[in-house]
């Protein structure tokens, strides 16, 4: 069990105590029923246990690397199905429970009680299963004008695609839906391909050879990409400085090698259209609340010659702290914060509890002349579902405010 021992046993005793507590309230709440109803309902919580039973083995007896994509994605599902299964079997078995106490005197359970707990049991179930096997593949391609005031007309109608957070284990044995995203940025026909970072969750064996796909990507100009901070080996445990080191520079490879030109806390100059155009980009470590972004210096910009401005921060909330009145910077991209991967889209609403943390959680946001763009992410971290919150690709076209 490594250095999770102690959340795993917790997590054994939880998954011991709610079987047990599961078990009594189906047998009390059925057994009374029909007894082909209740069988079946038995064998439906037995087939759902074996699944918990079988992920929480594979994840506790893993001898492999942290990092290798199938861990990633088994503690994944772990977390998936502690979503699934044990968050309504505490709903169930609290309420029913709540139930009996409400009747200690005449005996028995209140059986409406234990069935409020049963259809809210279903529906926790039903949303976390349709935002795992849909929801976090439903791509949506987002398509925002960015009206950049005194935008030289050379630069008229530049379209820009942006990625981020591909956390590539995400498509772990779903290569074949980052082959059809690749084949969507490219139908899109951009001028610049951009990634702001986090390619990874953990470690440099999370792209399982999706370098060769995300190569296929074609742009006009060219494609450029900032590490995020879980691309500086963060969250790899019990990993020595030396370790992270030699993560980072396999992970700044694999990046090269999947097509991009890496801005590592740099600054270039593109010709677009006889325009010239400054791209920078820099790196974000750390985790929060404890994030560290790289400090905008004169290396990182300085090109007073440059027509527009373009800046790669990952992290969003660098935008006010380090490039808003600090810098001549005209748009920044940033991403990191996956929409919390839950909230609520619609033409009228946009919610999520990101905004608590990042009030430039997704979308376009300007200050006076200068805008922020922030992408909520191709990919999955923590748990394999998005509810209500679509992994996006951006379609940023430029033109005059």
């Amino acid at each position: 069990m490594g250095n999770h021992e102690p959340a795993m046993i917790i997590l054994l005793i939880i998954l011991v105590t709610l079987e047990l507590l599961t078990f009594l309230t189906l047998t009390e709440h059925y057994s009374k029923d029909r007894k082909l109803k209740y069988y079946i309902i038995l064998l439906i919580n037995l087939l759902c246990s074996l699944w918990v039973w079988i992920v929480f083995i594979k994840v506790t007896t893993f001898k492999g690397e942290f990092d290798a994509p199938q861990n990633v994605v088994s503690k994944m599902n772990l977390t998936m199905l502690v979503c699934a299964m044990l968050i309504p079997r505490f709903i169930l078995t609290l309420l029913h429970f709540t139930g009996k106490l409400l009747r200690i005197r005449k005996g028995g359970h209140s059986k409406p009680i234990t069935q409020a707990g049963i259809l809210l049991g279903i529906i926790v179930f039903a949303i976390v299963g349709a935002s795992t096997l849909f929801g976090r593949f439903n791509f949506r391609t987002e398509e925002v004008r960015v009206k950049i005031v005194g935008l030289d007309p050379r630069l008229e109608g530049v379209k820009i695609v942006q990625l981020s957070d591909m956390h590539l284990a995400s498509f772990y044995r779903h290569k074949r839906r980052l082959e059809k995203v690749i084949g969507k940025v490219n139908n899109l026909k951009p001028d610049l391909i951009i990634n702001t970072g986090d390619f990874v969750s953990y470690g440099w064996r999370e792209f399982d050879r999706c370098d060769t796909i995300l190569a296929k990507s074609e742009s006009r100009i060219g494609n450029l990409a900032i590490m995020g901070n879980h691309d500086m080996g963060t969250y790899l445990p019990e990993a020595s400085d030396t370790d992270r080191i030699a993560n980072v520079i396999r992970i700044k490879e694999l990046v090269v090698s999947s097509g991009y030109r890496l801005l590592d806390n740099e600054n270039i100059v593109l010709d677009i259209n006889g325009a010239k155009v400054e791209f920078a980009g820099v790196e974000t470590a750390g985790r929060f609340p404890n994030m560290i972004h790289t400090e905008i210096d004169n290396s990182i910009t300085g090109s007073d010659s440059a027509d527009l401005s373009i800046i790669l921060i990952h992290d969003p909330n660098q935008w006010k702290t380090d490039v808003v009145d600090k810098t001549d910077f005209d748009l920044a991209l940033a991403g990191h914060t996956h929409g919390m991967q839950i909230g609520i889209l619609t033409r009228k609403i946009r919610w999520s509890p990101a905004k608590y943390i990042y009030p430039e959680w997704n979308g376009l946001f300007t200050d006076g002349d200068q805008y922020l763009y922030v992408n909520r992410g191709l990919g999955v971290l923590g748990v394999p579902f998005r509810i209500w919150m679509p992994p996006e690709i951006t379609l940023l076209t430029l033109t005059a405010g």
